[in-house]
C-alpha cells in the first residue's frame, strides 16, 4: 500500500434496479446505510421475481434518462428513437405497461425508500471502486473500454488519486469490519463483491463474452496485491467493495472531492 490520497471522483445513483446510472456531485446517505435514491425501484414480474440483468439479457437494451429532481424517466429500445416519458410518481402504471410490452409478459415496479433494493441486503451501503481499478481492468481486454467496465461493474462511489486496486485494502477478515471515512461519513467495509453474469454481457446490448469471467479471474489472481486479505477471495471473481454505514450517519452527504481516509 502507498501513501496516498484518495478523493471521490464519481458519484453514480441507479435509479430503478438493473437499467440506466445518474451521475450526480452529491449524495445522501439514508438510516439504512443506503444512498438516497439508489435502486430506489425495481422490476417485478408477477411471481414476485426481480426482472434483471441476471434473468433477462432484454434489460440490457433499454436505454433511461432520469430526472433525479422532477422523477421523470424517458425510455427507448437501443437503436430506437421512438422515445417515452413517464412521470414516476404520478404514472407508474404506464411505465409499468411499457416495460411489459416490451418484456413480453407482465411486470410491475415496487419502491423501498428505506433501503432501496441492493443485491446484498446485509450490506447495502454504496459499493467502491478506483478508476485505476477500471483502468487496469481495460487493459486485460483489448476491445472494452474503461466507460464500458464502468457501465458493467455499476459501482456507486468511485475513488481516484491512488493506484489500481488500492480499494482492496478496505475490507479484512470475514468476523471483522473495517473502519474508514469518506468526507464526514463513516463506513465499514465489509467485503470484495462477487459477480455474476452481468458483467460479462455487453451493456448496450446484452451480447455475452465466454472469456471474459476466464480472463477476468486469472487477472484478478495475478494482479492481486500482496498485502490483500486472501482469506476473503474464496475465488478470484470479485470486484468492487460493498460496505455498511451506522445509522448515525443518515443525512450526511458525500461530494465530489471529498477524501477517503483509513480510520
Amino acid at each position: 500500500m502507498t501513501n496516498t490520497i484518495a478523493y471521490v471522483s464519481r458519484l453514480l445513483i441507479y435509479p430503478i434496479k438493473s437499467l440506466n446510472e445518474v451521475s450526480t456531485d452529491r449524495v445522501t446517505i439514508l438510516k439504512s446505510g443506503a444512498i438516497k435514491g439508489d435502486r430506489q425501484w425495481a422490476i417485478f414480474d408477477q411471481s414476485g421475481k426481480f426482472v434483471n440483468g441476471k434473468r433477462n439479457d432484454k434489460i440490457h437494451k433499454i436505454r433511461t434518462k432520469f430526472n433525479l429532481e422532477t422523477n421523470k424517466i424517458s425510455l427507448n429500445v437501443q437503436e430506437s428513437e421512438d422515445i417515452k416519458v413517464f412521470d414516476i410518481d404520478q404514472d407508474l402504471e404506464g411505465l409499468s405497461n411499457w416495460l411489459s410490452d416490451y418484456f413480453g409478459f407482465p411486470v410491475n415496479i415496487k419502491q423501498d425508500l428505506d433501503k432501496g433494493f441492493p443485491d446484498d441486503t446485509l450490506s447495502p451501503g454504496p459499493t467502491i471502486i478506483s478508476t485505476a481499478t477500471l483502468e487496469a481492468i481495460a487493459s486485460w481486454y483489448p476491445n472494452l473500454e474503461v466507460e464500458e467496465l464502468r457501465r458493467r461493474f455499476r459501482a456507486n462511489i468511485e475513488i481516484s488519486g491512488v493506484p489500481a486496486f488500492w480499494e482492496d485494502q478496505l475490507f479484512t477478515t470475514a468476523e471483522k469490519t473495517l473502519n474508514f471515512q469518506i468526507g464526514k461519513v463513516q463506513f465499514l467495509g465489509i467485503n470484495p463483491c462477487q459477480r455474476c453474469v452481468v458483467v460479462t454481457r455487453h451493456s448496450q446490448t446484452g451480447e455475452a463474452d465466454a472469456n471474459f469471467q476466464k480472463i477476468f479471474v486469472t487477472k484478478r489472481q495475478e494482479t492481486l496485491p500482496h498485502w490483500v486479505e486472501r482469506s476473503r477471495f474464496n475465488h478470484f471473481y470479485r470486484l468492487a467493495i460493498n460496505t455498511q454505514v451506522p445509522n448515525t450517519e443518515a443525512g450526511k452527504t458525500i461530494s465530489i472531492g471529498d477524501e477517503l481516509r483509513l480510520t
